[in-house]
């Protein structure tokens, strides 16, 4: 994993809330799942056991993760950026010269990426290319999809 995750305040605020959901009621709700397959009889063939079971240990594994983040996390102070290159948490309005059309991205650490609202990783290749640019540079980036090019047309906060 990361040393150091690199989210906004607001990301930070969402996975302390989700991990609250996780601790009690996410919790509360497998156990309840656990006692209900117990009450079925013989665990060694009990399916609805095993499934209760494994999700518990997605459950935890989630809280680990989640534990982890926002342990290892550097919060960006968004009022601090310049909008003269893109960085983190910068809204990026590009031109995609294989689709001839405009797209607008924010640039957020993986664990905000949101590919749906055009939110997209610092990590992802786009992400990456974007990171240092400033408006009228183009970008060529590799994806798994090929090659493409983009134009950055602005940069916001």
């Amino acid at each position: 994993m990361a040393d150091e995750f690199l989210l906004t305040q607001a990301a930070v605020d969402e996975l302390k809330e989700e991990l609250k959901v996780l601790r009690t009621t996410g919790r509360q709700e497998v156990a309840e799942k656990i006692k209900e397959a117990k009450s079925f009889g013989d665990l060694s063939e009990n399916s609805e056991y095993d499934e209760a079971k494994s999700e518990q240990a997605k459950l935890e594994a989630k809280i680990t993760e989640l534990e982890y983040t926002l342990q290892h996390v550097k919060i960006i102070d968004e009022s601090t950026l310049a909008t003269d290159t893109v960085h983190i948490g910068s809204f990026v309005k590009v031109f995609d010269f294989d689709f001839n059309e405009e797209v607008k991205y924010q640039v957020v650490g993986f664990t905000q990426a949101d590919p749906i609202e055009n939110k997209i990783s610092d990590e992802s290749p786009i992400g990456k290319a974007l990171l240092g640019h400033k408006a009228g540079d183009i970008v060529e980036v590799e994806t798994p999809g090929g090659m493409i090019k983009l134009e950055i047309r602005e940069i916001s906060k």
